[in-house]
């Protein structure tokens, strides 16, 4: 039964006209896309893939299985260090970044010493450079900031470039993206299929195995992820050389200013405490060692023992002083300008003799006990420590923008120089003409690379029949003259090559089953390996 009084309407609310009051308003957050250098970095994902790149990095890859696996470091893997830019280079000479070509030659260099060099120690020397360098360049890194984090941004372009591939290839399938599939998943399966029944059935016989394409079977798989690592490689080298970070020209916040009483104080003591000990060395220089020696009871050895390692202390603490002193250094006015370009001018000049002294200080300590690998690498450090201040000096009174690419390619040249020099050989050479205080390490001799071989082969008939005819089985004269262990086009070596030639045909190489006379002790067993371990001629 209806009501009969129907219930009246609700009245709506009046309405209100609301006026803006004058004043300062608060901006609400934007609801947008996400902004900023990682949003950016990562949106380029999905940028087109040009078919070039496509093409180079499946070519280079395949080739990369078949230059790397199955041979000793050499020629492939060098071939390999050059193949892997096919990508970038022609992005980076769009672009005419000279600079960064330059420094990917060195780099290229640099993975070239694995064909020249046999040493373990100098081909890791350069391979590490050259990743170092790579990892600046590539990421366009232009300030120290940018290079610390080169590493780490050269790590995520490699995550970034898989879903740029990816997005690569579902553009090229286009509408038959599902067909393409399809037939890539029928020829994977197939090929599988043929390749663990055909190993099997070749396996079981010989006649059947003789019609059959030759192939190493337990490299496949090898060669197969090596591909796919190369490839990807050269795609993720030629993505950062098409988007690099934005973050490459990042740099730390510039530092305050000091007052020039508590910058310069410090600064001018440590010069004065600097230059006083390198005019302390020129008196002694002038004096002779001699008299220094007498007046504090030491012998050369000692003296140049107990100095060294302090001096490369000081070397490398006065990089860091330096950066500091840059970073704070007043610039209010032309006379703040002179004194820091003259405190720092001292302080470079200064550190300059600190090296000089060390250098002669490991030239007192060879002269005494012998060349060796860990003082050949402490040499080089020293003289690459002693650019670095001078580099950083210069940058900090001019604008510094080229000192980052400066230094990389400092120590890429440093790189190459101790490759070229030949350590191993160097090694050897000083040690048999030396007259040492302890004699001579037979052991240690031993040991040295096949690029010392040569050298060997060229020594009188004690040396010679000590390091040649006597060397022990694990020596790399031992391993150059053993024919089964030649190199093929691939793994050929240049250092190997070499001792395997200087071996090939001397009279003096007898190599008999007696040779193992030396142990990884060091204890001599012949009467040339006692001469010489003795110093004798």
């Amino acid at each position: 039964m209806s009501s009969p009084h129907p219930p009246e309407p609700v009245p709506s609310a009046p309405a209100v006209q609301v006026t803006a009051l004058p004043g300062p308003t608060t901006a609400l957050p934007r609801t947008g896309p996400p902004s900023g250098p990682v949003h950016e970095f990562w949106s380029a994902r999905r940028a087109p893939v040009p078919t070039p790149v496509l093409v180079t990095s499946g070519v280079v890859g395949a080739l990369g299985g078949v230059l790397v696996v199955g041979h000793r470091p050499g020629l492939g893997v060098a071939l390999l260090g050059l193949g892997v830019w096919a990508g970038a280079v022609p992005v980076l000479a769009r672009r005419r970044a000279i600079v960064d070509l330059v420094t990917l030659a060195l780099v290229v260099a640099l993975i070239g010493v694995v064909a020249v060099r046999d040493a373990d120690w100098v081909v890791a020397v350069c391979v590490l450079v050259a990743l170092a360098a790579a990892a600046v360049t590539i990421t366009g890194a232009r300030t120290g900031l940018a290079a610390l984090l080169s590493p780490v941004a050269a790590a995520a372009g490699a995550l970034r470039a898989v879903p740029w591939l990816r997005h690569g290839l579902g553009a090229r399938a286009g509408a038959r993206r599902d067909q393409v599939l399809v037939a890539v998943r029928s020829v994977a399966v197939t090929v599988g299929l043929l390749v663990v029944f055909g190993l099997l059935l070749s396996s079981a016989d010989p006649v059947f195995a003789s019609y059959l394409p030759r192939f190493s079977g337990p490299l496949l798989p090898a060669r197969i992820a090596v591909a796919v690592v190369v490839a990807g490689l050269v795609a993720t080298l030629a993505h950062l050389a098409l988007a690099p970070p934005d973050w490459s020209r990042a740099q730390a916040p510039a530092g305050r200013p000091a007052r020039r009483g508590e910058w310069l104080l410090p600064l001018v003591a440590l010069d004065v405490l600097v230059l006083g000990f390198v005019a302390v060395q020129l008196a002694a220089l002038r004096g002779g060692h001699a008299h220094v020696l007498e007046t504090v009871g030491l012998t050369h050895a000692e003296y140049a023992r107990e100095g060294f390692g302090q001096l490369v202390a000081v070397t490398a603490l006065t990089v860091v002083v330096v950066t500091l002193a840059v970073r704070y250094a007043p610039r209010g006015s032309q006379q703040d300008i002179l004194l820091v370009s003259v405190t720092l001018g001292a302080l470079a000049l200064g550190t300059l003799g600190v090296v000089a002294s060390a250098l002669r200080r490991m030239d007192l300590y060879v002269e005494a006990f012998g060349l060796t690998r860990l003082r050949v690498l402490a040499t080089f450090g020293e003289v690459v420590l002693a650019v670095v201040v001078v580099l950083v000096v210069v940058a900090g009174l001019t604008s510094g923008r080229w000192l980052v690419r400066s230094l990389v390619q400092v120590v890429a040249v440093a790189a190459l120089t101790l490759a070229a020099v030949n350590p191993d050989a160097m090694i050897l050479r000083h040690n048999a003409d030396a007259d040492l205080e302890t004699g001579v390490d037979v052991a240690y001799l031993h040991g040295l690379s096949a690029d010392a071989v040569p050298v060997a082969a060229g020594l009188d008939g004690t040396w010679r029949s000590c390091l040649l005819d006597e060397a022990p089985a694990w020596s790399a004269a031992a391993r150059a003259a053993d024919p089964e262990a030649r190199d093929g086009a691939l793994g050929w070596n240049l250092g190997r090559a070499r001792a395997a030639d200087a071996l090939e045909g001397s009279p003096s190489s007898r190599w008999s089953e007696e040779r193992d006379v030396l142990r990884t002790t060091g204890v001599v067993g012949t009467t040339a390996c006692r001469e010489v371990a003795g110093g004798s001629r």
